[in-house]
């Protein structure tokens, strides 16, 4: 099995996220069972115009989407692009989109899209199959060596366009996980063949696509500007704005510091910003915002290095399980604000199994003593447990600097077990655990899929996500299967067990999913918050 790459789905519980928001067009979501913000009704006629402004905590490296593997990049391209299929709000079924229909041979190895007709590239050029053809294999390319766009599309063998309509997929293997790619403009959009000869090298800071923003400049560590696409008329069937956005303009500055952009939103320099749940309690009475909010579509955790001797002992597992009481870690962290996690998937994620909830360790500080005592962890000098004349002591990386993180040392601390805390930059944090230099560590994750266990779970990926160094055979064919499986309720029963396994064997804590909050300021209306992609700008529009 080839390593998927993560992109930038995994962000670390100390940092609110890479970026202050994230943005869709045109009601695209692809989790919109998790839009749980919407500004309220009545609040006038909607009307063409004005711009919008929000902010982002880190500059793109490029807009050319198979360049690139930065959150920041995908807030912009996601809004000038499309993709084959979407998922409708209310069903939450996989729809046509750019393509007008699709099917999936019985094999499910062969996957044919009919191109929707009269859709133009913002540089007037008509969409086809062909452009389809050349964007994925320009992605999947060794040349092209694409750190985001080209893992996902691998397992496509052959792609074929025997006229301008009929788009035909030929994969390796059966990939359930490929229709979730397919809806992700970020990822599959088509590319512009015409622009990207034109620009060359230049294409990144001139990108082109089919979606209702075009790209008009951007100042290099200021900000980028999008127009409306003024000949967009192709909007998903269930969208309620059907023709071109109504607002003129959506400026995106760049904001590193997380109190500049508070202050930036106060002075009304940008309408929209990503706050704390401390800051939501606040701003839910301020009459000049609303503020929106959704749970994150992951899950926060700590992964165990089980090349660690002592994390080797499943009893010494499930004893750091039970002596987490999530509830407070969640009300120093959020506020509250979230729900305790018990297994490795989110609730409203596809493959979630609710009994993981009965199943999952509670917080029981006497059943985790006596599991260690069991293990031959006697109580020590200062209250440490000791065995063999070694103490219980354990490293916790990670780039946290919230009061979790003196929280969890405290609840371990009880039990009789000795946390070390070592806080480094994402970066290194990200390297260390890579090479397995570390007891614990603090991770999250959002997605859209449950296949992002594969990347933490299966011994393949032992060097990448697969920090705990799981090898579980059982583990490993169930991973596999669920990749191949494409009917739903056989895929649902594969991560039932996959659950299962995970959580009977302690590889993780998981412990919170995490909500997001938005500020928005009352002048912009029509706004949605999505849990992975953030704000939905489809249905804006904006007061003077």
């Amino acid at each position: 099995m080839k390593r998927r790459n993560f992109r930038v789905r995994i962000w670390y519980v100390s940092l609110v996220c890479l970026l202050v928001l994230t943005v869709i067009g045109c009601s695209q979501s692809a989790n919109p069972a998790a839009q749980e913000g919407t500004q309220p009704k009545n609040v006038g006629e909607p009307k063409p115009g004005g711009t919008i402004t929000f902010g982002l905590s880190a500059e793109p490296d490029t807009l050319d989407i198979h360049k690139t593997n930065m959150s920041a990049s995908e807030v912009v391209t996601r809004l000038i692009g499309g993709a084959l299929l979407s998922m409708d709000p209310e069903t939450k079924e996989i729809k046509p989109y750019l393509a007008e229909s699709y099917s999936i041979s019985d094999d499910q190895k062969t996957w044919t899209f009919k191109i929707r007709s009269g859709v133009t590239f913002h540089d007037g050029t008509p969409l086809t199959s062909a452009s389809f053809k050349a964007t994925y294999e320009r992605a999947i390319a060794p040349e092209t060596a694409s750190p985001g766009a080209g893992p996902l599309l691998s397992v496509i063998e052959k792609i074929s366009a025997p006229d301008d309509k009929t788009l035909i997929l030929q994969l390796k293997e059966p990939s359930a996980p490929l229709l979730s790619y397919l809806i992700q403009p970020n990822v599959t959009q088509p590319l512009s063949m015409a622009s990207i000869e034109k620009y060359g090298k230049e294409y990144g800071r001139n990108p082109v696509g089919v979606g209702p923003w075009k790209f008009e400049s951007w100042k290099t560590g200021e900000s980028i500007t999008l127009v409306r696409n003024e000949a967009f008329k192709w909007a998903e069937p269930f969208a309620k704005v059907q023709g071109p956005p109504m607002p003129d303009k959506l400026v995106i500055k760049f904001i590193k510091d997380a109190q500049t952009t508070i202050a930036a939103l106060e002075s009304g320099s940008i309408d929209i910003a990503s706050i704390s749940a401390k800051e939501a309690k606040e701003y839910r009475n301020n009459g000049k915002f609303e503020v929106l909010e959704a749970t994150k579509l992951g899950v926060n955790f700590i992964q165990m290095n089980l090349e660690n001797e002592i994390l080797q002992d499943l009893r010494v597992r499930q004893a750091l399980n039970m002596a987490l009481n999530k509830k407070a870690i969640i009300l120093a962290d959020q506020q509250g604000e979230g729900e305790s996690a018990f297994g490795p998937l989110p609730r409203k994620m596809f493959g979630y199994d609710p009994a993981v909830e009965t199943y999952g360790y509670p917080f029981n500080v006497e059943e985790a003593k006596k599991l260690l005592e069991d293990a031959g962890w006697k109580t020590g000098a200062g209250g440490i447990r000791e065995k063999d004349g070694k103490p219980l002591s354990l490293q916790l990386l990670t780039a946290m600097t919230s009061q979790g993180i003196p929280l969890i040392q405290s609840m371990l601390k009880d039990i009789g077990v000795e946390i070390k805390v070592q806080n480094a930059e994402l970066g290194s944090v990200l390297d260390l655990s890579a090479k397995g230099q570390f007891d614990l560590n603090v991770l999250g994750y959002t997605d859209l899929d449950p296949d992002i266990l594969y990347l933490f779970m299966h011994s393949s990926q032992i060097g990448g996500l697969n920090h705990s160094h799981i090898q579980n055979p059982q583990l490993d064919a169930l991973l596999e299967k669920s990749r191949t499986v494409v009917d739903p309720v056989q895929r649902q029963q594969i991560f039932t067990e996959i659950q299962k396994i995970a959580v009977e064997q302690a590889y993780w804590i998981p412990y919170s999913e995490e909500k997001t909050f938005l500020a928005v300021n009352k002048r912009v209306h029509g706004i949605k918050l999505d849990a992975m992609y953030g704000i939905m700008l489809g249905e804006s529009w904006v007061n003077p």
